[in-house]
């Protein structure tokens, strides 16, 4: 019997060295210090392993096959060095991670293709840059129009540099990690150049936006997934065109990227969760809006309840929907004293009202209700009235709070189970709702700011 148990813990060891690959090298200015090594799993990272190096610098860290993608060894300092956990063994020497020409790797392949490539298409890059810069004179300025040969020249060599790259990358190992990452990271990294200075290459670069495969687990432990997120919309939203047509570019975008997540629950609420709160935070509301319903009539997935909610808000509370109504009852205050004028919300007969959600405890609306009370007598004049709803759960907080409030107040100081916000499916602080005297939605401004602007362009200038 304990031969025969000794036998199988010989064999689980065996077994899980197969799984077991190390970095490790040596910094040699970096001796004591703690070394981590971490890896990514879709938007957040995890550990790996850790150690200290010893007096003269040298370390060795493990990582198994379900770190396989991108991982990056950390020092106290937050320098980062990447390096690809493809399953090899990979050594690497160098004096600090900081100083990264020190840095080589002197084995394992696919790292020692990865450090090629991010040297040489740096060069290339910058190389890129220059030519275009001098093709722009040799074409637009009337001094050296006239000059073909050079414009010649720039043309062949910009198109010599982009096939080196493009060579380099075609000849990696088709099933390598490497070969994978690699183009990847690439795409994801050019979006500002291509902005700027390539504008000629940005349907291409949308189209490959929309060919990658958001569910691909490799995506997943790359350290990519975030950037390609946010790389693919702010390249549509910053290519020139018309408002209207990156709408449409946006719903394009969001279809594509739909049709591999519907197929991985997991995925599928982390990513689309992201997505919505990115186009939130860039007012681009036409899409998250569209992407909510879009996400909410998809039935091959169960959705968490967070986002969820998240989503059927665009549902109930989208414009042109009638906002709900809102009884005040004996809780609400007029110029900071209790006030029995108005019984609801649609007693408060202004061609518009502003429904604010907010709270004493909110930072975000400390920083706000000085800009909503400093605006209110301009708005005011312009027909728009203000109805503040209060979070607080305390009356005192409340009290006090109104004594400086100019324009109408309400709290019931149920905070986040006050039905008013469960009608107005608020999940964060502050909220804003613009209504007309039919209390149909108009705007959802995210700011003081934003709603300040709408009030400027259609109120004072007669814009639509």
């Amino acid at each position: 019997m304990r031969i025969k148990f000794i036998l199988l813990i010989c064999a689980l060891l065996l077994t899980s060295s197969a799984f077991a690959q190390s970095i490790s090298g040596n910094l040699s200015l970096l001796a004591g210090q703690k070394i981590n090594l971490e890896g990514f799993d879709g938007l957040k990272t995890y550990p790996i392993s850790n150690t200290s190096l010893d007096a003269k610098g040298n370390f060795k860290l493990t990582y198994s096959k379900a770190d396989y993608g991108i991982g990056y060894l950390k020092l106290a300092d937050d320098k980062l060095l990447f390096v690809i956990l493809s399953g090899e063994d990979i050594e690497i020497t160098g004096k600090t991670l900081s100083d990264t020409e020190t840095i080589k790797v002197i084995k394992g392949k696919e790292n020692q293709w990865f450090e090629q490539y991010a040297k040489e298409h740096l060069r290339r890059e910058q190389a890129l840059s220059a030519w275009i810069y001098l093709e722009k004179i040799y074409t637009s300025e009337s001094l050296f129009s006239v000059q073909k040969t050079p414009a010649n020249v720039i043309k062949s060599e910009k198109l010599r540099i982009k096939k080196e790259d493009a060579n380099f990358l075609a000849n990696l190992t088709k099933d390598s990690y490497v070969g994978w990452f690699l183009p990847a990271r690439q795409l994801v990294s050019s979006v500002s150049v291509i902005a700027q200075q390539r504008t000629d290459e940005i349907p291409a670069t949308l189209a490959a936006f929309r060919a990658m495969n958001y569910a691909d687990q490799r995506l997943y432990k790359s350290g990519l997934l975030k950037d390609a997120i946010e790389s693919h919309f702010w390249l549509i939203e910053n290519s020139g065109r018309s408002l209207d047509s990156v709408f449409i570019e946006m719903r394009k975008s969001i279809d594509a990227m739909l049709v591999n997540l519907i197929k991985d629950e997991k995925k599928f609420n982390e990513v689309t969760n992201h997505l919505l709160d990115l186009l939130e935070k860039h007012s681009l509301f036409q899409a998250s809006e569209y992407l909510a319903l879009k996400v909410l009539n998809e039935v091959t997935c169960t959705i968490t309840s967070d986002l969820a909610k998240q989503l059927e808000s665009y549902r109930a509370m989208k414009k042109g929907n009638i906002a709900p109504e809102i009884d005040f009852g004996n809780k609400s205050y007029l110029n900071g004293l209790p006030q029995n004028q108005f019984s609801n919300l649609t007693s408060i007969n202004s061609p518009y009202t502003l429904v604010v959600f907010g709270a004493s405890w909110c930072p975000k609306c400390e920083a706000e209700l000085p800009k909503l009370i400093q605006n209110y007598t301009r708005w005011k004049n312009l027909g728009i009235d203000v109805v503040y709803i209060s979070l607080d759960t305390e009356p005192a907080a409340f009290e006090q709070a109104v004594k400086t409030y100019p324009f109408f107040a309400y709290c019931d100081y149920k905070k986040w189970d006050s039905q008013v916000v469960s009608d107005y499916y608020v999940s964060g602080t502050p909220s804003f709702y613009l209504l007309n005297n039919k209390r149909e939605i108009i705007l959802k401004p995210i700011s003081i700011a934003q709603m300040d602007a709408w009030a400027d362009w259609v109120l004072v200038k007669g814009n639509k």
